[in-house]
C-alpha cells in the first residue's frame, strides 16, 4: 500500500460519503492531490478491489469503500474539519445555559446530534454509580407489598416492589427505615460491596427474618444502579434511511441494552465501530461515541449511530466538542476544548 494509493483510497470515500453514488476514476484523477491519469487510478482502484478496500457494486460502475476500507479510512487518512466560531456557539445555544440541569444538559446534546447529523443518538448515564445514597423510603401499598424507593444524590430514583410473609408494624417499618438510613445514607453506590450488603441481610434477620426480602431489594436496586443507562433517541431516523435494513433496525432497538457492554469498555477520545464487526445488529450502519466526564470521573457516553456512509470530518468534530463542553459544565471547569485528531481510536 503505497502513498499514491492511499490518497485514492481517502478520495473515494471522501467522494463517496459527498454523494452516494459509486465513484469512477476520471473523477479522482481530476482531484489536484492526485495528479494521475485516469487509467492508472483505475489500476490503483483494481489493486485495492482486490486488496478488500474497495468493491464494485455493478460491472462498469464505479466503486465503493467496504467496511475494511472505512476502517483504514478512520484509522490512518482522516482529517477533521475545524468547527467554526459560528458553529461553536450554536452548539452551546442547543445545549442550554449555566442553569440546565445535567440530566437535560445530555438530553439537549442527544437532541443536538440528532438534529445536526440526521442519525439516531446514543447515551449512557453512568453517572448514578458515582453518586451517594440519599435516602431509602419503604411504603406500604396493599397486604403484605411493600414498594422500596432509593434515591441518590444525582436525582436518580429506582423502586422495587416487595412482597413479604407478614404486614409491618409501624414499629417495625420504623426499625427497618431508621438501620437502612444510618447504613446507606452517605454511601456511594459504587462502593456497595456484596459483603457489606450481606451483613445487613443478617442484621436485619437477626431483628426480624422477614424483613430480609427488602435488604435483597435495595440490592437489586443497587446493582441496577452500578449499570449504564442507556437510551437511543431519534430511531425514526435509523428506518427511514435507505442504507439500512429496517428489520435489522427493529430488532437493534428492541436489544439496544446489549451496546452497554461495548459502551462501557474503557476508552478514551472518539471511537468508531461498525455494525460489520459485529458490535450491534445494524448492517452497514457506523457508530461514533466519546466519553464524558464529571470531576474526572468517567460519568457516560454520547454519539449517533447511523449509516456507514456518515460524514465523519464533520460529525466527529460535533461529538467531540459536545463532551468536552458536557464535562466542563459538569464539573465547573474551564471549557478548554482541545484538538482532537490524535484521540481518535480505531474500530
Amino acid at each position: 500500500m503505497d502513498d499514491r494509493k492511499l490518497k485514492i483510497l481517502a478520495a473515494v470515500v471522501d467522494e463517496y460519503i459527498r454523494t452516494g453514488d459509486p465513484v469512477g476514476s476520471k473523477a479522482i484523477s481530476k482531484l489536484d492531490n492526485i495528479k494521475v491519469s485516469a487509467a492508472t487510478v483505475r489500476n490503483d482502484m483494481a489493486v485495492l478491489e482486490q486488496m478488500g478496500y474497495l468493491e464494485q457494486p455493478h460491472t462498469s460502475a464505479g466503486r465503493i469503500p467496504t467496511y475494511l476500507g472505512y476502517q483504514l479510512y478512520i484509522d490512518e487518512l482522516l482529517t477533521l474539519n475545524e468547527l467554526s466560531d459560528e458553529e461553536k456557539s450554536r452548539l452551546d445555544e442547543l445545549l442550554g445555559d449555566d442553569n440546565t440541569t445535567e440530566e437535560l444538559l445530555i438530553q439537549n446534546a442527544a437532541t443536538a446530534l440528532t438534529e445536526l447529523t440526521q442519525c439516531a443518538a446514543v447515551v449512557t448515564n453512568s453517572s448514578p454509580r458515582f453518586s451517594v445514597i440519599s435516602k431509602v423510603e419503604v411504603i406500604p401499598t396493599g397486604k403484605r407489598l411493600y414498594v422500596i424507593l432509593l434515591i441518590t444524590s444525582n436525582g436518580s430514583i429506582k423502586n422495587k416492589a416487595c412482597r413479604l410473609e407478614f404486614d409491618l408494624s409501624h414499629e417495625q417499618l420504623d426499625f427497618f427505615t431508621h438501620y437502612i438510613d444510618e447504613n446507606l445514607s452517605g454511601i456511594s453506590v459504587d462502593e456497595l460491596s456484596e459483603d457489606m450488603l450481606d451483613e445487613m441481610i443478617t442484621a436485619v434477620s437477626a431483628y426480624m427474618v422477614s424483613l430480609s426480602p427488602l435488604v435483597k431489594g435495595i440490592c437489586e436496586l443497587s446493582e441496577d444502579l452500578k449499570h449504564q443507562e442507556l437510551t437511543v433517541s431519534g430511531g425514526e431516523k435509523l428506518l427511514s434511511c435507505e442504507e439500512l435494513d429496517k428489520m435489522e433496525v427493529v430488532r437493534f432497538i428492541e436489544h439496544k441494552h446489549e451496546l452497554t457492554n461495548f459502551l462501557e469498555d474503557s476508552f478514551s477520545g472518539i471511537q468508531v465501530k461498525f455494525g460489520a464487526d459485529g458490535s450491534f445488529a445494524i448492517g452497514n450502519s457506523s457508530m461514533i461515541v466519546s466519553k464524558y466526564r464529571k470531576k474526572g470521573k468517567e460519568a457516560g457516553s454520547l454519539g449517533i449511530i447511523g449509516p456507514m456512509r456518515v460524514d465523519y470530518k464533520k460529525i466527529i468534530p460535533y461529538i467531540e466538542y459536545l463532551t468536552h463542553k458536557i464535562s466542563a459544565l459538569m464539573s465547573d471547569e474551564d471549557e478548554n476544548i482541545p484538538a482532537t485528531d490524535d484521540d481518535i481510536l480505531s474500530p
